[in-house]
């Protein structure tokens, strides 16, 4: 596999790759600024020329002519103006654009860990607001370096034309601007990283809270999530504060280095034309190359401005892209197709961090068509085991093989595709009903998922709504109920038709009425498929072929559910807690 770019290339290596895919609209961008330049510097020479010549011999018709041509040029200027402003900002979002699809992409690619340390609204803090500043740097910032180049170069020189002196004295200002400015960005810089990470605070508190809000209420704890959040604004405040504090300096300090140039160009600028070393013409030439002068500069304080914020945002980009996917393709890796569904773990090890391990040693061997449940405390390692069979984590030790294949020389795409989850936790997308199936096989028509409602009994639920498929099910399905939910998660897997099925606690969420309700749906999307059971009810994996009882000391137990009875271990014990004494053998 190709190394990753994000870690191999510098920040501004990176930064500058994205012009490349819009490299002409670049390239007429800056001509349009170049020509925009060109004819700022004409102007005051062109002045100088009409006071010094033009005019004193009353040349009318020349006079004339050069008037009209720099009014037309100043046409042309303003229509060069709507390119660079309008092309330029196009050139910005389309940048945006690629890098919100390369941040998306990678996000997409990254591991259950990754999510399992990283709030949600620290992420959209990344997508959507940082890369705001990050547009406005990569239109305004390349703009603003090449036109305050050449405008200073020019100015400079159109100076050194006009009055070599007077020019000498202003270029010994220029440094002490350029060393003020770069002491200063730096400053500028960390002040603004750290109003991007209170902003991310804020985003995920908030996230957090919108969120929550049914607990929040149910709890009465309004006040504190307000004081919670209040907190969290004022360290933004804060912030905040600190960068406009560090911008104020950086702004007077301009203002009064370049005001300061204007005093110097009328004092001595004075004193030559009194000594009659310099002319009036020449006295307002080079005044009006002064402000041509400045205007570079003040261009470059905004520029830097706009880089520390935009660098920022840009920086915790990279930051974020250079986080490597621990679980990927090998290369070589082959397509699962058409798989029976035998399943098995030899010697299997995991652990979440180095300090708890989770399973150790387990060893389970699961027949294509065979119904599994697997039962035990909370913590014992259920779910893990199930999440590590599509590799959503990956194991630390040991092997775990679909027909004899180890799933780590399979492709991650054909794997998962050939695997069903119905969690307890069902989640559904703000979208409607129809969509929330189709998820299950995206190409799927209209007729199919109709036919995947129908098995998985909620058809008829369905059209008794007004929009019937159509119905808007709300955040995360807020407007169904639970049993709607996970029938609709059902049907997802009935689209979906996957060789292997995993039931994590499915009906557990559920009253026992709804919960028989929907045993029948799941009966059915077991039949013929290799299906691993994590049951709470003992009383809905009686009938299952074999079972497993596992704890933080391992798999303890294994048999159907009359063995397991007889042997009266820790399965027997569980089941005796449910339902006391009354403890059928089958």
């Amino acid at each position: 596999m190709s190394p990753n770019p994000f870690v191999s290339k510098p920040k501004l290596a990176i930064f500058v790759g994205y012009y490349k895919p819009h490299l002409r609209l670049f390239l007429m961008d800056m001509g349009c600024a170049f020509i925009i330049s060109l004819i700022d510097l004409s102007f005051p020479l062109l002045s100088r020329y009409s006071l010094n010549t033009l005019i004193p011999q009353k040349a009318w018709g020349l006079f004339a002519i050069l008037v009209g041509a720099v009014a037309a040029a100043f046409v042309l200027r303003g229509f060069l103006h709507y390119i660079v402003t309008y092309w330029g900002h196009l050139l910005g979002v389309r940048m945006e654009t690629d890098i919100r699809r390369d941040l998306f992409v990678h996000l997409q690619k990254l591991p259950f860990s990754f999510y399992d340390k990283t709030r949600t609204g620290h992420l959209m803090s990344r997508v959507v607001s940082d890369l705001f500043e990050i547009v406005e740097l990569a239109h305004h910032g390349p703009e603003d370096l090449f036109i305050s180049a050449i405008t200073l170069i020019g100015s400079f020189i159109a100076m050194t034309f006009i009055w070599w002196p007077l020019a000498a004295v202003l270029a010994v200002f220029v440094p002490v601007i350029v060393v003020f400015t770069a002491r200063r960005r730096r400053v500028l810089a960390t002040a603004a990283l750290e109003v991007k990470q209170k902003t991310a605070g804020i985003n995920a508190n908030l996230e957090s809270s919108i969120s929550g809000v049914r607990e929040t209420k149910a709890f009465a704890n309004e006040e504190y999530e307000v004081e919670k959040f209040l907190e969290g604004n004022g360290r933004y405040r804060q912030a905040r504060g600190s960068y406009y504090k560090a911008m104020g300096v950086f702004h007077g300090g301009m203002e009064f280095a370049t005001s300061i140039l204007h005093i110097i160009v009328l004092a001595l600028g004075g004193f030559f034309v009194m000594k009659g070393k310099m002319n009036y013409a020449d006295l307002i030439a080079f005044t009006i190359y002064v402000s041509t002068f400045l205007q570079p500069i003040k261009r470059l304080v905004s520029f830097f401005e706009q880089y520390s914020t935009g660098m920022a945002g840009f920086d915790r980009f990279v930051e974020l892209m250079r986080v490597e996917p621990d679980i990927r393709d090998r290369p070589g890796a082959i397509d699962l197709e058409n798989p029976r569904g035998e399943i098995e773990l030899s010697d299997v090890s995991f652990s979440y961090n180095d300090s708890v391990r989770v399973l150790s040693g387990i060893n389970l061997k699961v027949r294509a068509g065979m119904k599994l449940a697997i039962v035990g405390p909370s913590g014992g390692g259920k779910t893990t085991l199930c999440r590590l069979i599509p590799r959503f984590y990956e194991i630390q030790g040991g092997s775990i093989k679909i027909d004899d294949r180890d799933i780590r020389d399979l492709s991650l795409a054909s794997l998962r595709e050939n695997i069903g989850i119905v969690q307890q936790d069902v989640f559904l997308f703000a979208d409607t009903i129809k969509e929330n199936i189709r998820y299950g096989r995206l190409e799927a028509t209209d007729e199919e998922i109709v036919a995947a409602a129908k098995r998985a009994n909620i058809h008829e639920f369905v059209l008794s709504l007004p929009q019937g498929y159509d119905t808007y099910v709300g955040e995360r399905g807020v407007m169904l109920s639970g049993g709607q939910k996970q029938r609709i998660s059902i049907a997802r897997i009935f689209l979906k038709n996957p060789p292997i099925l995993i039931l994590d606690e499915a009906t557990s969420a559920l009253d026992t009425a709804t919960e028989l309700a929907i045993q029948h749906s799941l009966e059915e999307l077991m039949e013929g498929r290799t299906s691993l059971v994590i049951a709470h009810r003992l009383s809905t994996i009686r009938d299952a072929d074999e079972i497993i009882y596992i704890d933080d000391e391992g798999i303890r137990e294994q048999g159907t559910h009359g063995e397991l009875l007889e042997v009266q271990g820790a399965y027997a014990a569980l089941y005796k807690a449910q339902f006391g004494d009354l403890v059928p053998l089958a």
